[in-house]
């Protein structure tokens, strides 16, 4: 069969503003044409989308990679009319394969994350795995990849103290509300927007000891139950902006595509306010409020862009337990390279073992013993350096770079391992089958995805 390519094309507050990323942003409404929009390219052959405040991502299984490379990008571009491609380039990422792969098991243990051990993304993952298979645009390549990104990311939670006093964006943004007013005590705080942003910020500020919580949200209905959840008072969705003056905080998370709060409706509060301090955290992607809003006088606007200089305070806590989980990602690489390299070795010295004892056949077993042993010493040494490096810089920064081209070096042609998996030969070609895979599917590497052809660059 011909070979199937793993890709991921996509952008990340790493690699894009937030100007960018809102023009890319998937809303839960519009997923259902997106993924139908991208399966329909030719070559595509299985899709997956992620779509967050910090990253827009395209997962597929695609014939050729520069071929699906393009179509990842030109969907991309074409989810906003003006959102050329050539301005979208600068902020792409695109790995294939075990880089693909890697990518996706360091964004689902939250590796990749604006807060490193933040637990909303495995979530995010989870809920784009789903809405995929509810609309059968993956297949059995994708299914198995998302499946096993999600199992590490779960082993990295429970192996590491990652996802200790675990912080969120929205809980950087309350930091940034007490560092601003220095004591959030008898502060009232105003919460626009009832998803799980919303409802973690409430956590947060309750903890933080606010002296009042008002809450709304388009659903009058799941206002009055966060509310009576937080001890908070409900606020009509079409009062909100005239409230906002009772509001020290307002922190606004809702899946709108336009604005809710612009400079007039702030401009009108602060002068209600009698000029005192308004503190504006928007953390919706596409933002809710008006950037305009900052050149207000005694109106402080963060967006979620802004948050990173928050973020890095917490990331200092999480360094030393990121570097161990980066190193349980890059164990699933590096350990079965090394089982491959060695069993390639193995493999090539029989091989030639063989035809050497075949014109040999005088010789005594001490003699073939003699002779299996030097092949075997042979081997071990060339071996032995190549093993020792590539166990050493597993855990350094470059160690995915080393266990790419060791794989390139010695043709180890098929995917890295990342599950147990059972060798079998197939004619001349050698397959990797895992032992969970159906009856009747097709041949998988033991990363998931179609053997290679002997031969082809891996």
């Amino acid at each position: 069969m011909s070979a199937l390519t793993f890709i991921v094309v996509g952008l990340s507050h790493k690699t894009a503003p937030i100007e960018v990323r809102e023009m890319l942003a998937i809303p839960p409404s519009r997923m259902d044409e997106a993924l139908e929009r991208l399966i329909r390219y030719p070559g595509i052959k299985e899709g997956l989308l992620l779509s967050t405040c910090n990253r827009v991502e395209v997962y597929a299984v695609v014939e050729q990679a520069e071929a699906g490379y393009a179509q990842a990008q030109e969907f991309l571009a074409d989810t906003h009319l003006s959102l050329t491609s050539e301005r979208l380039t600068p902020h792409l990422y695109r790995h294939a394969d075990d880089r693909a792969m890697t990518h996706l098991f360091r964004v689902a243990s939250s590796l990749d994350s604006m807060i490193v051990g933040e637990p909303q993304i495995l979530g995010q993952i989870k809920d784009a795995f789903e809405s995929a298979l509810t609309h059968k645009t993956t297949g059995v390549i994708l299914n198995k990849v998302a499946r096993k990104a999600i199992s590490v990311a779960k082993q990295v939670r429970t192996q590491t103290k990652i996802a200790e006093n675990a912080v969120s964006v929205s809980f950087a943004a309350v930091e940034l509300a007490r560092k601003i007013f220095s004591t959030l005590r008898d502060k009232s705080v105003l919460l626009v927007g009832a998803g799980e942003m919303a409802k973690l910020a409430a956590k947060h500020l309750i903890a933080g000891g606010v002296g009042r919580v008002m809450i709304t949200t388009r659903d009058s209905q799941h206002a009055l139950d966060l509310a009576q959840r937080f001890n908070g008072t409900p606020i009509p969705f079409d009062q909100f902006r005239h409230e906002m003056a009772e509001a020290d905080i307002v922190l606004c998370s809702t899946g709108a595509s336009h604005y809710l709060i612009r400079r007039d409706d702030v401009q009108a509060a602060v002068r209600r306010r009698m000029n005192r301090p308004i503190f504006l955290i928007d953390i919706s992607v596409p933002r809710n409020i008006d950037p305009a809003v900052k050149d207000v006088d005694n109106a402080f606007l963060f967006d979620i862009d802004d948050l990173e200089l928050r973020v890095e305070h917490n990331l200092n806590e999480r360094r030393g337990e990121a570097m161990k989980a980066e190193r349980m990602v890059l164990e699933l690489e590096v350990t079965p390279t090394i089982v491959e390299l060695r069993k390639r070795a193995d493999d090539i010295k029989q091989g030639e073992l063989e035809k050497a004892l075949a014109k040999l056949a005088n010789l005594s077993p001490q003699e073939r013993n003699a002779v299996e042993a030097l092949a075997s010493g042979i081997v071990n040494k060339l071996l032995h350096g190549s093993l020792v490096t590539l166990k050493a810089e597993a855990e350094s920064a470059s160690g995915a770079f080393f266990v790419e081209a060791a794989r390139r070096f010695f043709n180890l042609n098929g995917a890295a391992v990342v599950g147990p998996c059972t060798r079998v030969r197939d004619g001349s070609d050698e397959l990797s089958v895992h032992a969970e895979e159906s009856e009747g599917a097709p041949p998988l590497g033991c990363a998931g995805l179609p053997a290679r052809d002997p031969g082809t660059d891996g």
